[in-house]
């Protein structure tokens, strides 16, 4: 008989309208007061009526920053009721219940004595019989209660009341149902009110597969990894989760409850956060991440949340990605096991009995002061001033930078580097510096070791706090082939020398120093030690060479000393300098400039122990060698042997032999697990005076040849490189010069051209993209200036530049750039993306599909793992993974291969395609070399990019599409005006050479 208003008024403004059978959902509405009283019910009945087929609403109180409370109670059917007093259940999502906690942190005293009590009311007024939940809102601003309802079962939060009052619910609810007596704990188990009490603090957690991040939708699949936690005052209650287990969308997503207990609050919560950060669930998502940081934010941790907690409170979604490193590199693992690694396909392997590489043992502690030392204490021209002063020559270790990429392709990785490393900085204190990053490393790094070389840096500089690091630098080419905005070069230099770089060897690869002067200008306003570098070709002895005689060298260290380097290079990249050059040219290096000189050489001719012995002789202040197993050839000569040579003298290094040799030994060991990227060059060779090819390329071009199906017409490659340079002038030849040589021989090869093909105007050639850019003056200007005839036919009437071509580019717009590359990347990584954008984008990639594959012991990157074997993988100080393979599956019908592991001794499955087997592609079509209409491919590689499409119509020399093979792109150009009639291969295929790449219509 009351009216809706007097109803309103009782209850209490605010209130909630709902419709009676929409529940919670349609036909909500708020009532903030008497005045919209009216117009609500109306609307809200209308609204039902229409959803429902029935207009019936109810009014509830609206508690706005409400808290959730349950009471846990217990009745028999004698009359007894007890209450388990209260838990806690405010944070939801969705009516959906993420966490409890028993009892209520927030309630004094009073009131858990009022809610209790009122949950008693309520059962003894209904009898109340088994296990149910009186559940009530607090006002969270004037502490009131509201009955919401009663649940008349056990709830999956039972276990939080249980923990904290050590009453089995579960049990009781069966006895109380069997007859047995609330108060008679031998048959109910559960005491009288009077000696019920709380014991301490416990939190309950349901971990789900809803995913977080997908707005909480139910993830499915299988569970590829499940590792529980377990401890003190930690219990799990099992729900679907365990080792392969299918997860599908038609079920309830609990993986499993975890409940912790403790004696506070707090420490509950720091038990849960322990025990949610010790589960491993891999394979499908899991909101773990965001009950941590539920758990973990201040308002949860001082008792100051709502209902409302989860809405109010965006950055609770805000997540630190996992690494998840052991499924990303077991899934590596697993994959080159079954698959292989590409980079070993058809290649040698190490022999069975490869010896175990064991660095040199020290003594812990810290290690001797040396020329870092000194460098950070004194700065840069003192370091200069200290190598004028001192007797002895210096000696850099190019073992972990030019020796391998010499030898090995490039391909020595940062694992083997890292296990050494302590042991130079405290058994070798007294090298000039470890020359170990730059150069061809930067790219290859990414390219094909999968790794990050300013992570190499990074641990490097951690372990060598003494000893200065090296590194190469190709002036305003940086680590890269072309060149870039002057502050692009300037943000790698810097970053360089922020991150661990103490000496730049910065050269041209034309000798051109003002392609050099932003990069040495960066490095000196870093503080760090600037070597200036000149670059030698020809032999200053030959009257025939009268190019490069003594006067073009001294001229240029006269320049190079005038714009601030404290030490002065020589680079004699190919191993030319003879030992009677170098007493001349040493001699007077030394007197014009008064600088310090850093000797380098190759040892391809065999002769560049003399070399440097005649260049001791004439006063040089540094020189490099290589550690004696990564020594000769197309690398530096042994520095085992320089050391001995000089010893006892007044220019002894101060180098202990024994010492020597322990590091010696271990490169050796290190050596063997390369097998596959060894040369087949046996014994020095005298060829390098004719062809003057740098040893830096030298295995790195012999790689490119093999991978064009071009290994067994390697002196074809080598007298072609030879033409080439005369064709181009007799250029100095050094990265990334020695590249455009080296694509133009290639193609030579490939292609079938002379040099008479090349130089004739009327025959129409495919120049690699490198050739263009040399001769459009990208590279610089050399000396000499460029074959003007064979310039206008490479550049095809484009105006070739004639200044310094970073003035003519604009700054890089260094913010959009970040933004293009992701904002969130580092810094170390912005400077790669900088570099190489398309290399860093899939190294970027593979890291995330793989993890940090750099920890991986070398054979096992190569090679995979056999059934038995066991290896440790140190993630980082402190956290290594022992990693069992078990046995590896058959295919199934979706050409999936399982991989057993046991991974810290939990069992773990990975899935991956066998790609092996899978069915061949079709052999694309050849051209034919008759039909004129045809375009083949002059070379095997990848299409990287198509400029034009079926009935297109082109003119003469303009681009139809570029191929990429390892680091060469050839662009093919239209030899004629025509329309495309047909595109035989898409972007992103690869060819082989004189596969169809095009035709023309008739």
């Amino acid at each position: 008989g009351r009216t809706i208003k007097k109803l309103a008024k009782e209850i209490g403004y605010p209130l909630m309208l709902k419709a009676s059978w929409g529940g919670g959902g349609r036909g909500m509405r708020r009532i903030m007061s008497e005045a919209e009283l009216e117009e609500q019910v109306l609307a809200g009945r209308r609204e039902a009526e229409g959803a429902f087929g029935n207009g019936e609403v109810y009014l509830e109180k609206l508690v706005e920053r409400a808290r959730h409370v349950e009471v846990q109670m217990l009745g028999d059917t004698h009359g007894n009721i007890v209450h388990l007093y209260e838990r806690d259940c405010s944070i939801q999502r969705r009516n959906q219940k993420v966490v409890e906690r028993a009892p209520a942190p927030y309630l004094s005293e009073a009131q858990r004595a009022e809610v209790c009590e009122a949950a008693m009311k309520l059962a003894r007024k209904a009898r109340y019989v088994n296990a149910g939940t009186a559940e009530f809102l607090m006002d969270a601003v004037t502490s009131e209660f509201y009955f919401i309802e009663v649940n008349p079962r056990i709830q999956v939060e039972h276990t939080v009341t249980e923990q904290v009052t050590g009453i089995d619910i579960v049990k009781a609810q069966i006895l109380i149902a069997q007859g047995a007596v609330i108060g008679d704990t031998a048959s109910s188990g559960v005491p009288a009110q009077k000696d019920i009490r709380l014991n301490g603090h416990a939190l309950q957690s349901r971990i789900t597969s809803e995913d977080p991040e997908n707005n909480f939708v139910p993830d499915y699949g299988r569970i590829t990894a499940y590792r529980s936690a377990s401890g003190f005052g930690v219990r799990l209650d099992g729900g679907t989760a365990y080792g392969g287990a299918v997860i599908t969308r038609y079920y309830d997503s609990l993986l499993v409850k975890v409940t912790t207990w403790a004696p506070t609050p707090g420490e509950a919560i720091k038990r849960m956060d322990r025990t949610l950060r010790e589960f491993r669930i891999r394979g499908v998502a899991s909101n773990i991440a965001f009950v941590e940081n539920l758990i973990n934010h201040p308002k949860f941790l001082a008792n100051d949340y709502t209902t409302r907690f989860i809405d109010e409170t965006p950055e609770l979604f805000q997540f630190t990605k996992r690494l998840d490193r052991a499924t990303k590199l077991s899934t590596f693992i697993a994959d080159v096991t079954v698959n292989g690694n590409p980079e070993v396909a058809g290649r040698p392997k190490p022999p069975g009995h490869a010896l175990v590489p064991r660095p040199p043992v020290y003594d812990p502690g810290k290690p001797q002061d040396g020329t870092r030392t000194l460098l950070r204490k004194k700065g840069a021209k003192a370091v200069a001033d200290w190598m004028l002063a001192q007797p002895r020559v210096f000696i850099t270790d190019t073992t972990m930078r030019d020796a391998h990429q010499s030898l090995l392709a490039t391909r020595m990785r940062t694992f083997d580097m890292a296990r050494v490393i302590d042991a130079y900085a405290h058994r070798l204190p007294t090298l000039f510096s470890l020359e170990c990053w730059g150069g061809a490393t930067f790219d290859v790094a990414m390219r094909f070791l999968q790794e990050d070389p300013w992570e190499r840096l990074s641990i490097l500089s951690a372990k060598s706090p003494n000893v200065m690091l090296q590194m190469l630098l190709r002036g305003s080419n940086a680590v890269g082939y072309t060149n870039y905005p002057d502050n692009v070069v300037t943000a790698f230099v810097t970053r360089a020398a922020a991150s661990g770089v103490d000496v730049f060897r910065i050269f041209d690869s034309l000798n051109w120093v003002p392609n050099m002067r932003v990069a040495m200008d960066a490095v000196g306003a870093s503080g760090k030690l600037i070597e200036a570098s000149i670059c030698y070709t020809g032999d200053i002895l030959d009257p025939a060479r009268a190019k490069y005689d003594l006067k073009y060298y001294v001229d240029l260290a006269k320049e190079l000393a005038k714009a601030g380097t404290h030490v002065l290079g020589l680079k004699d990249m190919a191993g030319l300098v003879k030992p009677a050059a170098a007493r001349v040219l040493i001699k007077a290096l030394k007197e014009e400039t008064g600088l310090p000189i850093h000797f380098h050489t190759h040892d391809t001719s065999g002769l560049s122990a003399a070399s440097v012995l005649a260049a001791c002789d004439a006063g040089v202040d540094a020189i490099d060698a290589a550690m004696d197993s990564f020594s000769g050839l197309t690398s530096q000569p042994p520095l085992g042997s320089i050391a001995e040579a000089l010893r006892g003298s007044d220019r002894d290094t101060g180098l202990d032999p024994a010492t020597l040799r322990q590091f010696a030994d271990y490169w050796e060991a290190v050596r063997t697990q390369y097998t596959p990227f060894e040369s087949d060059m046996r014994s020095g060779a005298a060829e390098v005076y004719l062809h003057e090819m740098p040893g830096g390329q030298f295995t790195n071009l012999k790689e490119q040849a093999r991978s064009l199906g071009l290994a067994e017409r390697w002196h074809e490659v080598a007298r072609a490189y030879s033409d080439v340079n005369a064709m181009f002038g007799d250029i100095v030849k050094v990265t990334p010069s020695s590249k455009v040589v080296g694509d133009m021989a290639l193609a030579m090869v490939s292609a079938g051209l002379t040099r008479a093909d090349i130089e004739d105007p009327k025959r129409e050639v495919a120049f690699p993209e490198s050739v263009i850019s040399f001769f459009r003056g990208e590279l610089g200007q050399p000396p000499g200036g460029f074959p003007k005839a064979l310039q206008k036919k490479v550049l095809k009437g484009d105006k070739p530049l004639t200044g310094r071509p970073g003035a003519s580019l604009q700054p890089a717009d260094l913010n959009a750039l970040r933004q293009e590359a992701g904002a969130d990347i580092s810094d170390e990584e912005f400077a790669s993306y900088l570099m190489y954008p398309k290399v860093y984008a899939d190294f970027a990639k593979r890291r995330n599909d793989y993890g940090p594959v750099s920890v991986l012991p070398t054979p096992t990157f190569f090679y995979g793992m056999a059934p038995g074997e066991e290896i440790s993988i140190e993630l980082e100080p402190g956290k290594v993974l022992v990693l069992q393979l078990q046995t590896i599956g058959q295919p199934d019908e979706d050409g999936q291969v399982a991989v057993f592991f046991e991974l810290n001794g939990v069992p773990r499955m990975v899935r991956v395609p066998n790609r092996l087997k899978a069915a061949a592609a079709p052999k694309r079509r050849k051209a034919d070399p008759a039909d004129a209409r045809q375009v083949a491919s002059p070379m095997p590689g990848m299409v990287a990019t198509l400029a034009v499409k079926p009935g297109q119509k082109v003119r003469a020399g303009d681009l139809l599409l570029t191929i990429e093979a390892m680091k060469m792109e050839t662009a093919i150009h239209a030899d004629r005006a025509g329309t495309v009639a047909a595109v035989a291969v898409a972007a992103g295929q690869q060819v082989d050479a004189k596969d169809l790449l095009l035709e023309y219509a008739v």
